[in-house]
Parts: C-alpha cells; sequence; structure tokens
C-alpha cells in the first residue's frame, strides 16, 4: 500500500474540508433580507493602533430582523467603526448615537435579490474550483505511484475513492448554495 497515495488523499481531503468551511464563511457575508452580525464580524478595525476584527472590539447583536447593534468596548472607537463599515461599502448606513452604532437592513429589491444570488453562485464555483484542483493533484500522485510500481487496479480504486470523495464536497456545496439562494430570496 502506497503510504504516498494515503497522505495524499488525506490532505486533500483537509483542504477541501477548509474549502467548504472558507464558502461558508463567504456565504456568511452576503446579505439577505434579515439582520446578521456575520455581515460586518470580521471588519478590521484599528483598535488602538492593531488590525482588530470587529468582533473582537465591540459587542455585536441583532435586537431585531432589521437592526444590527455595535457597542464598542470603548467609546472612542465608535469613529473608527463608523469609517470602516463605510469603507467596507456594503451598502448600508450606520448610525451613531454616542453610545452604540446601529444599522438598519432595508429591505432587499427583486433586482439585488438576483444580483446576491449570482453572487452567492460565483463563490460557489470558486470553491468547486478549488476541489477539482485539489482533485487533480491527488490523481497525478497516485498516477505517478502507479508508474513507480504501484498495483494499476489499486491505483483505480484509490481513483475511484477520489472521486467518490469529490462528489460529496460538491454536492455539500450544491445544499449551501440552495439554503442560501432560499435565504436571500425570502421576503
Amino acid at each position: 500500500m502506497s503510504e504516498q497515495i494515503n497522505q495524499s488523499i488525506s490532505n486533500g481531503q483537509s483542504s477541501m474540508d477548509g474549502a467548504i468551511e472558507h464558502l461558508k464563511s463567504e456565504l456568511s457575508k452576503v446579505r439577505t433580507g434579515r439582520a446578521s452580525t456575520g455581515l460586518v464580524k470580521d471588519l478590521i478595525v484599528d483598535y488602538f493602533g492593531s488590525p482588530t476584527p470587529l468582533s473582537q472590539a465591540a459587542n455585536l447583536s441583532t435586537p431585531d430582523s432589521r437592526t444590527i447593534s455595535i457597542q464598542p468596548w470603548d467609546k472612542s472607537l465608535l469613529s473608527v467603526i463608523e469609517q470602516a463599515i463605510f469603507a467596507a461599502n456594503l451598502g448600508i448606513t450606520p448610525m451613531n448615537d454616542g453610545e452604540f452604532i446601529r444599522i438598519s437592513i432595508p429591505p432587499l429589491t427583486e433586482e439585488r435579490r438576483i444580483e446576491l444570488v449570482k453572487k452567492a453562485k460565483s463563490l460557489g464555483e470558486e470553491a468547486k474550483v478549488s476541489l477539482r484542483n485539489e482533485r487533480q493533484k491527488i490523481m497525478s500522485v497516485i498516477k505517478k505511484e502507479v508508474k513507480d510500481g504501484f498495483p494499476e487496479d489499486q491505483g483505480k480504486r484509490k481513483e475511484g475513492e477520489v472521486e467518490g470523495l469529490v462528489k460529496t464536497f460538491v454536492e455539500s456545496i450544491g445544499e449551501l448554495l440552495e439554503a442560501k439562494e432560499k435565504d436571500i430570496m425570502k421576503v
């Protein structure tokens, strides 16, 4: 049994898991009609001289389905956070009342919903490309090992195993995209 093939498959599976996690993270940033802290939690703010994700510099909450509330640990950060939100160009306007920053999420137009679905699908396509690249790497290792004396029938079996693995990941990408599309299109 070729250790190199097994190692390659194991590494490939880890990378594919990473691609799925990255897709989940990116999809959480795609706006739906409801307020979600995922929209702003990864914005980078200048927290006393060091770039910090907003979630580590403020308390984020959604008091209702149309509002995101941001309460910084230090009030001097209010303007910095406001600037970061404007700079991120999210199409939302923060309201600063001296204590909190509130963001009202306007309802999405049909046209905007369709754009967001397209964006989600393109993120899904990027994830699929990542899976295909990983599959290509593993397959080349298997082919090289077969060429170097690994039994061909076992090599074919390993290739089938890899195809099954990739198929499973592609299906989970499809499920994630379908759920996100329903979420975006829900009025």
